[in-house]
């Protein structure tokens, strides 16, 4: 995401993932780039799942979506708007929640959230590698 983010202006990143599958997509193959492995029972082998851009494991038939185990997992907002609140903080890490929330047109106790997970990622792990945040159990 870090890449994307700094290579494409907002015009392009706008035009490139306007729609939820297009952000699925990227998800998807960025989060299994190195092959996908159930998270329940540690099989490598899996089918398409029931929604779009999921996996199913084919041992003991968990299905993972592709934001799950990432930093848009339980996230309640439409994807492309997440995506596009991400890119906003990753080019301006001090932009206020107020700001991101008249431009997404969120309310602002939503986007403070998502703003404060990708910022704790960004400190956990130092960097923005924001895709593969892990929720502490």
């Amino acid at each position: 995401m870090q890449i994307i983010v700094r290579q494409l202006n907002t015009e392009q990143f706008t035009s490139r993932f306007s729609n939820e599958e297009e952000c699925l997509k990227f998800l998807s193959e960025e989060k299994w780039a190195n092959g996908y492995t159930c998270k329940k029972c540690g099989h490598t082998n899996h089918c398409k799942g029931k929604s779009p851009y999921s996996r199913r494991c084919t041992r003991c038939k968990h299905e993972e979506s592709a934001m799950a185990n990432t930093i848009f997992h339980r996230c309640h907002i439409p994807i492309a708007e997440a995506f596009r609140i991400v890119y906003m903080v990753c080019h301006d890490p001090s932009v206020s929640t107020y700001k991101l929330s008249r431009e997404v047109d969120l309310r602002q106790m939503t986007c403070w959230k998502l703003k404060n997970r990708l910022m704790e990622c960004v400190k956990n792990r130092g960097d923005v590698d924001i895709l593969y945040h892990e929720k502490k159990l």
